[in-house]
Order: structure tokens, then C-alpha cells, then sequence
């Protein structure tokens, strides 16, 4: 080879150490510090397109100069390398096209009020009976309107067809937003008994999907299923995760599919143990018709199993899911609760609403035969078959409090655990866990801390960052509070309330600290009108809420996560080719 060859080798060598799949691994293995927003994984879906096309564009020049070097060396032609080294074959990198997607109806699930389970629980297929004679329930719905103040189209319906209510009629123009503040309306709906499974929708107003929340509320005083239960009406999705359940003696579990849709469904269950994965053969292929509720009890899929986590999967038609979790001490109620969706696998999980009562009390009450599930608890379930290694950190009203052994909790690949938190002083909590591994988490609320009274119970699912206007659909009766954790750093959350005439009434900004937890009991009227819901934003770093919801000298709890704020017009990447 010729000195001139030779300096052009070395010249063009260094360009093969960039490599893009190694940039793409260590990307990968980052653990991700906060949840982001709707919009903030939209930017980061467009900016990734965009480094993909340009890696592929600088891969093939490189390719194309150490080719051109080679082919010299071996030829031993005295032309420079630089001067053969061809253009780029294929032509340049393109930006993936954006196509919009109109933002679509709001739907919101509402499941059927909670019911005792009759017959055997070796079948799959759970029949019902009646509950007892106090037992109440009440759907409640709001609307809210564009920045004009112009309320959408909306209504509630069964879910196998037929009108129950209508929130509001659709409009006839939708006047442009003016200038200055928003004008914000809603419309609101309560309808109470509930019978049977429900749908509330609204259409969106131009490109802009409705802003709608509605909540299913069950209480009674007397029977097994004495206690309070609490449910957001959920968007229906093909793929959830629920976890909560449990199915050992005296504990039932019923998971209920819903298919809104006019396309039938095909569920697949994964059901995850204190052991392990849980192979029931049941679990695959179950069919939910368009408009119909599947109800399954668990314990004919996963006997005897104390920490149950399901992942809910379904194709064709997208489903909604929820487990009714209840326990019956001997005679004693132990409590019952809707189990609603958290969030998916992440390296990050954070829970608020977490009440803790008198340490001593629930630690003693723990310890008696039959109670380990009576005090409150933080379980986590790993999808895959990493073992996770989870740092937990607890933030009350003063500030982070300590876990015993450092709050590190290693949960093997495949498998559930759980963690007490019973050590733990009284007061208002969030949870926040951590891990380089994906895992999904709840945290066990608990109430009463005499083994001969009724007590109840109720978990607090991993929820998502607030954003701007999340609504919340609140019950019309008993206590009732919001509460906001910021693991870190400083923000800020203002809630507005919504009454039952459909008016909004001056957002409230309230400082939050990092590190700590606030609490903001709720009133049932603001001037002569009837709260019906709030809207809530949030500001600064990362903030976390839930609804913690109970009964004036009752021992009754249940808590309901802030749902994610209404999508507008989106954009997916879209590939021509063959």
C-alpha cells in the first residue's frame, strides 16, 4: 500500500466507531425518571423518527468509504481513496410522514354495582344474586365544555344498547374561542340506582376530544359485602394490567370484561402469583360479544392465591376491565373494592392516596389468623424475567418517611410480591417505587383495626404525571378529598370546582413542596349548588393524585386514581413501501 493510501485509511477508520445500535442500547437501559405527558411522548415519537433516518443515511456512507478502502489496498492503485468514495446508494434519509388522526368520541365504562357470587367457583362463568337491603348505588357524570364553553354532544347508555340518560344535546355551531380566559361550562348527569353496566360518551367539537369523567359509586351497611366500592369509568383498551386480587379462602375475585364496542373480542389472560406465572387454561381465546359484560371468577382460574396480578389483553374489539375484590372474615366483612386499571409496565410507579391509621393498631390486627391482608401494603408484579430489585420511598405531609431495610424490595422475574407498610405512622402517604427493571404496582389501603368489627379496604393504583385539565367525576355523598404527592422538586395544582348546574366555579392554586403529600378534604356544596366534579392542573415538576372517598363514622375507603386529561388531534407515523 502507498503512503497515500495508508493516510487515507487511517483517516476514513474512525468514522466505523459510531455505533447506532449501541447509542440505541444504552437508551433502552436508562431507567426513566418521571411519566410524561400525552404530548410529551407525541414530541418524542417525531424526534425519533427523525434520528432514525438520519442513522440509516450516515451508516451507509460510512459503509460506502471503508468499501472504497478496501478494494484499493487489494488493487494497490495509486489514486487517493477520498477520490472513489462513492455517494450514497438509495438516495438521502426521509422524515417519516405524520398523518392527523381526528380526535374520536369519549367513552368512559361504568361497571354494574357490585354483586355476591352465587354457585360454584369451579366454573369461570360467575352468576349473581342480590346483595343485601341497604346496599346503594349512583352513577355521576360530567362534561366539560370547549374554552368558548361550548358543552358537546353527550349521553349515557346501557351498555347493550338503549338511552338511560343524556348530559347534554349536541350543539349546532361551535362558536371559535375568544380572546383572554377560557369561558368553561359542563354538563352533569347523576342517576342512581345503577343496575347494570353503562356507557357515558361525547363527541368531540372539532379536532378536540371531549374532556368527561364518570364515576361509579356502591355502598351498604349490612351484608358480606357491607363496605364502599369506587370506580372511574374507564376508556376500554386492549391491553391492562389489575392487580389486587386475591382468591385464598374467604376472598373473592370477579373480573369483569366489557366490550363497548360493535366488534366481538377476544381476551387473553396472564395471571401472575406469588410463584410465578399461573398457567390456567381457561385464561385463553375467551369471546366477549359487542355490547356484553364476561364475568369471571378468578379462583376458578388461580385457586388459593393470595397476591394475584392480571394482565388483560383482547383483539379485535377493545375491552374494559375491573375486578370486584371482596372478604368475608368467618361472619365478619372484610371490606369490598373495585380493582381499575394502573399504569402499564414501567421502570417508575407512583401512588398517592395512600391513608395510613394507627400503627400499633393495624400491626396487632395484622397478626391475628386471617388478617395479613388488613393492613396496608405496597405489591409489585414483574411482567418479565429479569428479577427486579425496588426501591420504595414513602412521602407524607412532613416529608419522606424511612421503610425498614432502606425500602429496597427484590421481586423475582414472573412473580408477585408484596410489601407491609404497616410499620408505618398515621397519616397520608405517597408511594413512589423504582427499578431498572419494568414492573407494575399497587398500594393496599385499609380501614378498622378491630378483628370482631367490619373493616374495609381499598387500592390505590400506579397512576399517571397531571397535566392540564384533568376532570373529576366525584360522588354525591360522604367524605370526600383529593390528594396531590410531588416526589420532588416544587409544583403547583389548582382545582376549580364543577357544580350540578353545569357552571365552574374559580380554580383554587395550592403550592406543593417536594417530597411531600397534601390532603384537600372536599365540600359537598359550594354555595347553594352540589359539587358534581373538579377540574385539575398541574405545573412544575412532577405531580400525582387520587380521590380517597368514605362514610362519616364508618370505617368505609375507597380510592380512585386521576385519570389522564382528554387527547386533541393527534399524529401517528405512517410508511409507504411493500
Amino acid at each position: 500500500m502507498s503512503e497515500d493510501q495508508k493516510k487515507n485509511a487511517e483517516e476514513a477508520t474512525p468514522a466505523a466507531d459510531t455505533n447506532p445500535a449501541e447509542d440505541s442500547s444504552r437508551s433502552e437501559k436508562s431507567p426513566r425518571s418521571e411519566k410524561p405527558s400525552r404530548s410529551d411522548k407525541s414530541q418524542r415519537s417525531e424526534k425519533s423518527s427523525r434520528t432514525k433516518g438520519s442513522r440509516r443515511s450516515n451508516s451507509g456512507v460510512v459503509t460506502g468509504m471503508l468499501s472504497a478502502v478496501v478494494i484499493l489496498a487489494a488493487g494497490g492503485g495509486a489514486v487517493a481513496a477520498t477520490s472513489m468514495v462513492p455517494g450514497p446508494s438509495g438516495g438521502t434519509g426521509t422524515d417519516i410522514l405524520q398523518a392527523d388522526v381526528p380526535a374520536g368520541r369519549a367513552l368512559g365504562v361504568c361497571p354494574e354495582p357490585a354483586r355476591l357470587v352465587s354457585g360454584t367457583v369451579v366454573g369461570t362463568d360467575a352468576d349473581f344474586s342480590p346483595v343485601s337491603t341497604t346496599a346503594a348505588s349512583a352513577l355521576n357524570a360530567v362534561v366539560l365544555s370547549n374554552p368558548a364553553g361550548t358543552v358537546p354532544g353527550s349521553k349515557v347508555t346501557a351498555l347493550g344498547g338503549g338511552a338511560v340518560a343524556e348530559i347534554a344535546k349536541a350543539p349546532t355551531s361551535s362558536p371559535a374561542p375568544t380572546s383572554g380566559p377560557p369561558v368553561l361550562a359542563a354538563g352533569v348527569a347523576s342517576i342512581s340506582p345503577v343496575t347494570s353496566p353503562s356507557v357515558v360518551e361525547a363527541a368531540p367539537i372539532g379536532n378536540e376530544q371531549a374532556s368527561m369523567a364518570a364515576n361509579l359509586s356502591y355502598s351498604a351497611t349490612d351484608g358480606d359485602l357491607r363496605g364502599l366500592a369506587s370506580a372511574q369509568c374507564q376508556s376500554p383498551a386492549n391491553d391492562s394490567w389489575l392487580q389486587g386480587a386475591n382468591t385464598s379462602v374467604g376472598r373473592t375475585a370477579v373480573l369483569n370484561v366489557s366490550n363497548p364496542s360493535e366488534t366481538p373480542a377476544t381476551v387473553n389472560l396472564d395471571l401472575y402469583g406469588y410463584e410465578g406465572q399461573i398457567q390456567a387454561p381457561g385464561a385463553r381465546g375467551l369471546l366477549v360479544a359487542p355490547g356484553t359484560t364476561r364475568s369471571l371468577n378468578l379462583a376458578g382460574l388461580a385457586p388459593g392465591e393470595s397476591q394475584l396480578a392480571v394482565r388483560v389483553r383482547s383483539t379485535g374489539g377493545p375491552v374494559a376491565a375491573t375486578i370486584q375484590q371482596s372478604v368475608l372474615r368467618g361472619l365478619a366483612p372484610g371490606g369490598v373494592e373495585y380493582l381499575s386499571p394502573g399504569d402499564g409496565p414501567s421502570n417508575v410507579q407512583v401512588m398517592s392516596g395512600v391513608a395510613v391509621q394507627d400503627a400499633d393498631g393495624i400491626k396487632a390486627l395484622g397478626a391475628k389468623s386471617g388478617f395479613a391482608d388488613a393492613v396496608p401494603a405496597l405489591q409489585i408484579a414483574v411482567p418479565g424475567s429479569t428479577d427486579a430489585v425496588v426501591q420504595v420511598s414513602l412521602y407524607g405531609a412532613n416529608g419522606e418517611r424511612k421503610l425498614p431495610n432502606g425500602g429496597v424490595v427484590t421481586v423475582k422475574g414472573g412473580s408477585v410480591a408484596t410489601m407491609n407498610l404497616d410499620g408505618v405512622p398515621a397519616g397520608s402517604y405517597t408511594v413512589r417505587a423504582s427499578s431498572d427493571v419494568s414492573f407494575v404496582a399497587s398500594t393496599r389501603v385499609t380501614r378498622g383495626a378491630k378483628a370482631e368489627e367490619a373493616t374495609d379496604f381499598a387500592w390505590s393504583p400506579a397512576s399517571a404525571r397531571l397535566g392540564s385539565q384533568h376532570l373529576v367525576a366525584v360522588p354525591r355523598d360522604g367524605l370526600r378529598s383529593l390528594s396531590f404527592g410531588v416526589p420532588e422538586g416544587r409544583a403547583t395544582v389548582s382545582y376549580a370546582p364543577v357544580t350540578a348546574d353545569g357552571k365552574v366555579g374559580k380554580a383554587v392554586d395550592l403550592d406543593l413542596a417536594g417530597g411531600t403529600t397534601s390532603v384537600i378534604e372536599l365540600p359537598a356544596k359550594t354555595g347553594d349548588a352540589v359539587v358534581a366534579g373538579y377540574v385539575v392542573s398541574a405545573s412544575g415538576d412532577p405531580v400525582y393524585g387520587a380521590m380517597v372517598l368514605g362514610k362519616q363514622g364508618r370505617n368505609d375507603v375507597s380510592v380512585v386514581a386521576i385519570q389522564d386529561a382528554a387527547a386533541g388531534l393527534e399524529k401517528v407515523p405512517v410508511t409507504v413501501g411493500y
